[in-house]
């Protein structure tokens, strides 16, 4: 696998019981480029430790002045200088691959679990987590993978030096083969410590990141309310916590580096005051001295690997612990489904609510609580978070289908539904059945005066689809970003379309028009509406009130609000005062005052417009 095949044609099944065995398995599924870096990292280590023992015969070949041996000292020099160069240039390149395809598998496996749950996701597990986990997570998870074969190339190459320099040279490569494992090990006491210590900032540095995307998420209600210094501080002291506490962790970090420059010296010094001791005795050569004397210098260099190797796993274990925790999350029922895909078709129906959606009608629930309305639009959905009753079509169990054929057989829109940064050219983009244009949905959902505000926000752009909507939308307005999530659930075209309170940040004149819109445009396809205003009740070919978890009435709109007062209360907001001195006739003529307001708002809006006509003229 390179770079270019990116991404995954299958990303594979992770094993999410722990961050330990997750960070296995994805070593285990990059062995060909694990192995290609760990043949080119022995190849550049060797050429590495090669030096010393060419300098050593190099030094003995002109104390003997053999010309013949120093020519072939200086050969060999050459092609430990080509294998370092060669070496340390494609170990590079293999390492870079490994981190760059270990981080886009992890990313690729989070994209996954997250469209796998849907809105499940965020009931069990902060947003602000699932950020930190797919940008700062997926690099130290990343890194540790490709420093595993470059540790290992390293490790190979201390053992062969240690023994060749006990060859070579016994009595000092002795003390160099019992010197150099107590070097790779001395920092090993500390590492728990400063293992605690990075996952201590680890799990301070998530709080403030989640603190720091609530913010920014909520920071146009926080202005409203005057709450962003109360928040900014909040974020001040976490951000001063994060630190402190990367202050504790770098000293301890600090230590097991003096330590791994401190013992390497002293081990240093302990040759070549033993090693001065046998030359001036004769028994060893100035050449072997300088041999185990570069030796011993050069091997600093793969000893560094130790320290890394420790520090790479003290980060990405509480990276890959995280990333665990999300992979292993499951939706309620099977994804894959037990049945073939599919794409039924017939009437919505819900056995726990005894709800009935019509097929190819605009059917209108109406239920008092706004969350118990969620759960069951996402119910009606198929594949719901929590475990409960499946919802038909066509009398097909919608969680009995592949999690594919169930949503492409019904759509649900979230009554807070979010927008991707991009242009509206891009924002529309979506699978569709090609049966309604662009142009027609953003008609149906009434947002002209959105495409006239991005256009006139977007310098230099003619065309308002190639204007540009922010981040989640929010230089626009709570109805002009349910407006244009309306338009691009409605270019789907799907089979049936749920609407969780599409309209409530419209205002009633605009309201009006678009549940005339969405009326003509879903003529013949199954709609359903959650929704608790008159406006679109009246448009709807059949009204549900959902009381207490079971459907309690069905009708029309002007027939319920006469003959259920529990749908009364809901739709008008009745009182109890209310209810006791009018009922229903107090219902009726708060309904008709909002219709007479309604129309004498759409005459003052033709009287201006023919007066701008007039001055114009």
């Amino acid at each position: 696998m390179q770079i270019q095949d990116l991404p995954y044609p299958d990303p594979g099944v992770p094993d999410a019981r722990s961050g330990p065995r997750f960070l296995w398995w994805l070593g285990r599924n990059q062995l060909g480029g694990q192995f290609k870096a760990l043949a080119w990292g022995l190849l550049h280590f060797v050429s590495v430790s090669g030096l010393p023992f060419c300098v050593g015969f190099a030094v003995q070949a002109v104390v003997d002045r053999s010309g013949t041996r120093l020519a072939l000292t200086g050969a060999v020099m050459v092609l430990c200088g080509a294998g370092i160069a060669l070496g340390e240039t494609m170990l590079h390149r293999a390492a870079v691959t490994n981190w760059i395809l270990a981080a886009a598998r992890v990313q690729q496996l989070l994209a996954r679990r997250t469209a796998q749950l849907g809105s499940a996701l965020t009931r069990r597990v902060a947003a602000g987590e699932v950020v930190a986990v797919s940008t700062g997570d997926v690099e130290k998870i990343g890194w540790f993978v490709e420093a595993v074969s470059r540790f290992t190339a390293a490790a190979l190459t201390i053992v062969l030096v240690c023994i060749g320099l006990v060859v070579y040279q016994p009595a000092l490569g002795v003390i160099v083969a019992v010197g150099v494992p107590v070097l790779a090990l001395a920092a090993l006491p500390l590492l728990p410590r400063a293992t605690r210590r990075a996952d201590f900032q680890r799990e301070k540095a998530g709080r403030a990141t989640e603190l720091a995307a609530d913010t920014v998420a909520g920071l146009r209600v926080l202005r409203g309310i005057g709450g962003e210094e109360l928040f900014l501080d909040r974020y001040r002291r976490a951000s001063q916590e994060v630190r402190h506490a990367a202050v504790r962790s770098a000293r301890m970090w600090s230590l097991i580096s003096a330590i791994q420059v401190l013992l390497p010296g002293l081990l240093l010094i302990a040759v070549i005051w033993h090693g001065v001791g046998l030359a001036r005795d004769g028994r060893i050569t100035v050449g072997e001295l300088v041999t185990v004397y570069s030796a011993v210098m050069l091997l600093t260099y793969p000893l560094r690997h130790f320290e890394e190797i420790a520090m790479a796993y003290s980060f990405s274990r509480p990276s890959a612990k995280r990333a665990a925790r999300v992979l292993s999350l499951e939706r309620a029922m099977d994804s894959d489904g037990s049945r073939v895909a599919e794409a039924p078709v017939g009437d919505l129906y819900d056995p726990a609510t005894g709800l009935l959606a019509p097929a190819g009608r605009l059917t209108a629930v109406v239920c008092g609580d706004p969350d118990v309305a969620g759960l069951l639009a996402e119910r009606l959905g198929g594949h719901p978070g929590v475990e409960g009753t499946s919802a038909l079509l066509g009398g097909v169990p919608l969680d009995e289908l592949p999690l594919d054929s169930a949503r492409t057989a019904v759509l649900v829109q979230d009554k807070d539904p979010v927008l991707l940064s991009g242009s509206l050219h891009e924002l529309l983009d979506v699978p569709s059945s090609g049966a309604v244009s662009a142009a027609e949905a953003l008609a149906a959902a009434q947002c002209g005066d959105v495409l006239d505000a991005l256009g006139e926000g977007s310098l230099g752009t003619e065309d308002p689809m190639d204007a540009r909507v922010t981040e989640r939308g929010r230089s626009l307005s709570g109805g002009q970003r349910q407006r244009l999530a309306l338009a691009r659930s409605l270019i789907t075209d799907p089979e049936v379309l749920v609407l969780d309170e599409p309209t409530s940040a419209v205002d009633s004149h605009t309201e009006a028009r678009i549940a005339d819109g969405v009326r003509a445009l879903r003529t013949g396809r199954t709609t359903v509406v959650f929704t608790s205003s008159p406006l679109l009740l009246d448009h709807a070919d059949r009204v549900v009130l959902v009381h207490e978890g079971e459907v309690a009435a069905v009708g029309v709109h002007r027939e319920l609000l006469h003959s259920e007062p529990r749908y009364r209360a809901v739709v008008t907001r009745e009182t109890d005062e209310e209810a006791s001195e009018g009922g229903a006739l107090a219902a009726v003529l708060k309904e008709e005052a909002a219709r007479e307001e309604l129309e004498e708002l759409d005459a003052d809006v033709l009287g201006d417009v023919l007066e701008e006509i007039e001055e114009t003229a």
